[in-house]
């Protein structure tokens, strides 16, 4: 069976994430991917968190703080300024993020990831990754804004030189409602 575009997203972030390794959660949300990052890291591993809306940084830390880790580093700002808030010595050294780009689910729908700094924090982010790191998208766009975020990042990956990235998208063509689906690139050098 076809796996769902999140769990895809997870499996994509496990096959290249382990125990000490930073990461990124660029859109936290409700937590759950924080989570999973946190989970793959373990203690020796630093796991960036941001939003823009201080309800999901609330909502993130209570999740993270349920299950007991402490390797989480929650930052409420745009991701489009990850560069100001990533440590030097993890500076060129993140294996993995993701991004769920749209709205925050139950909170105000009017609150959108937008394509200048969804587009900025990738830019930033493949400065960073590591060789062999991914950056996941799950992309989001039955909404007001989400058609052109969605036509942006995908001008963006299409055009990433595919010497240095592959650039994958997955997602179901028979839905209806727009369905969200999945775009994953990965360094190569």
């Amino acid at each position: 069976m076809f796996k769902g575009v999140i769990p895809f997203a997870h499996h994509l972030l496990k096959e290249v994430t382990n125990e000490g390794d930073i990461v990124l959660d660029a859109t936290c949300g409700n937590g759950n991917d924080t989570l999973l990052l946190a989970t793959l890291v373990g203690e020796t591993g630093h796991v960036y968190s941001f939003d823009v809306q201080q309800q999901a940084i609330e909502t993130t830390k209570q999740l993270i703080q349920q299950h007991g880790w402490n390797n989480v580093h929650y930052i409420h700002d745009s991701h489009a300024k990850l560069e100001t808030y990533l440590q030097e010595e993890h500076k060129e050294k993140v294996r993995a993020a993701i991004f769920n780009l749209g709205y925050l689910p139950r909170s105000d729908k009017k609150v959108i990831t937008e394509a200048p700094s969804t587009i900025a924090a990738m830019e930033a982010l493949l400065h960073n990754l590591k060789k062999g790191g991914r950056v996941v998208l799950v992309v989001y766009h039955g909404h007001v804004g989400g058609k052109e975020e969605k036509d942006a990042v995908l001008q963006f990956v299409t055009n990433l030189d595919q010497q240095y990235y592959g650039v994958l998208q997955y997602g179901f063509v028979n839905q209806r409602n727009n369905p969200p689906f999945v775009i994953a690139i990965e360094k190569r050098q």
